[in-house]
């Protein structure tokens, strides 16, 4: 994958954000290079018909983002990287007191181990060429908490930290970090929440009803081709929910 177009690695992205943002991302002509850890007939799937509908290069690759050695075995193949989007996470919805130290570590693995294994493995190749975009998918209880989330939470306020000092160490680079904070994304992610408590959380969000997926990946897009300026910001998108 050594052509002339732009070439997108994006995480988690067989469904939900993740399969949103790639699409939009080959609809603009870059070539893709797509993970996820366990739904890889989805993947390849949508691989496929991106490659069809797209006229790209889109390469599906199985990997858990929270191990150091499947994000080794992805990035031995890549010469070169223009956008990093960080978008492989998962949830943990249960007191704190009965969480597991194993479920507690398989959190923080997938969602901030993972930005530290892939932005290790990208930023050689960005600086290759004095330019590149990174950018992690964040929430906004990472700023807000959130009961019965402790570990999400707790994982999500440290990628936005990771983020705001990253782009600073990278900013003489040429190299922009951003995060794009979700408020409730109508995701398979919230499918652990009842009807009942999806609609108490939309009465509560001033735009009367959760985001979509597509509406994310947009913003995704822009913080990609944003001026270069743009670094290290955390950036809401939650209906005016926390705003």
């Amino acid at each position: 994958m050594t052509n002339e177009k732009k070439l997108a690695l994006i995480t988690g992205a067989s469904r939900g954000i993740g399969r949103a943002t790639a699409e939009i991302f080959a609809e603009n002509g870059y070539d893709l290079i797509l993970t996820c850890r366990d739904s890889m007939e989805e993947l390849e799937n949508l691989a496929d018909s991106l490659r069809g509908s797209c006229a790209i290069s889109c390469l599906p690759v199985q990997a858990d983002m929270g191990k150091e050695s499947d994000v080794a075995r992805l990035f031995s193949d890549i010469t070169h990287l223009d956008v990093l989007v960080n978008n492989a996470g998962m949830a943990y919805f249960g007191l704190l007191s009965r969480m597991t130290a194993r479920e507690w570590h398989e959190v923080f693995a997938v969602n901030l181990d993972s930005c530290f294994y892939t932005c290790r493995a990208a930023i050689p190749l960005m600086l290759e060429r004095h330019a590149g975009r990174i950018i992690n998918v964040s929430s906004v209880w990472g700023a807000q908490g959130a009961s019965m989330e402790v570990a999400y939470s707790a994982s999500k306020g440290g990628m936005n930290a990771f983020t705001k000092a990253l782009a600073k160490e990278l900013a003489p680079s040429n190299i922009q970090v951003n995060a794009i904070a979700c408020g409730v994304i109508d995701t398979a992610m919230n499918n652990a929440l009842s009807p009942e408590d999806l609609d108490s959380l939309r009465q509560e969000i001033p735009a009367d009803r959760l985001g979509r997926p597509g509406e994310v990946a947009e913003l995704i897009f822009r913080t990609a081709t944003a001026p270069t300026y743009m670094t290290g910001q955390i950036i809401t998108i939650d209906g005016g929910w926390y705003s």
